[in-house]
């Protein structure tokens, strides 16, 4: 087992071959202790070189309402409003704390992710 950081797309290729090849190492071996810190030091290159950017509050709610095969009448009725909601979905208001506690509760969405910043259309 010899370990180096990943430093260059190269080392990154081969770690990956190499946790593709021990994928199904057993815990406490040899190869699943090499397993774990490859898989660690790929998080921490991934994280680096590969960030996965917040999403945008309003286009996750609406993928999750496509997902779940909710339409905007439904949207409403989790808000209380029609109109608020087609506001919302058409980026015309912002989301306010209510009506995050309402998504989050309802949909299960991720307060953290429904905070983030997004551009409202005039």
């Amino acid at each position: 087992m010899d370990i180096k950081p990943i430093k260059n797309e190269k080392d990154y290729q081969d770690v990956l071959k190499r946790i593709d090849e021990i994928f199904d190492a057993k815990n406490d071996t040899p190869e699943g202790d090499e397993l774990e810190i490859l898989v660690m030091l790929v998080e921490k290159y991934e994280a680096e070189y590969y960030p996965i950017e917040e999403p945008d509050p309003i286009e996750l709610i609406k993928f999750i309402l496509e997902q779940r095969g909710m339409s905007q009448k439904d949207f409403s009725q989790i808000l209380g409003s029609r109109h608020r909601a087609s506001e919302l979905l058409n980026k015309k208001r912002s989301l306010s704390l209510d009506h995050i506690r309402k998504i989050h509760t309802a949909l299960g969405v991720p307060s953290q992710a429904l905070i983030q910043e997004y551009e409202l259309r005039g």
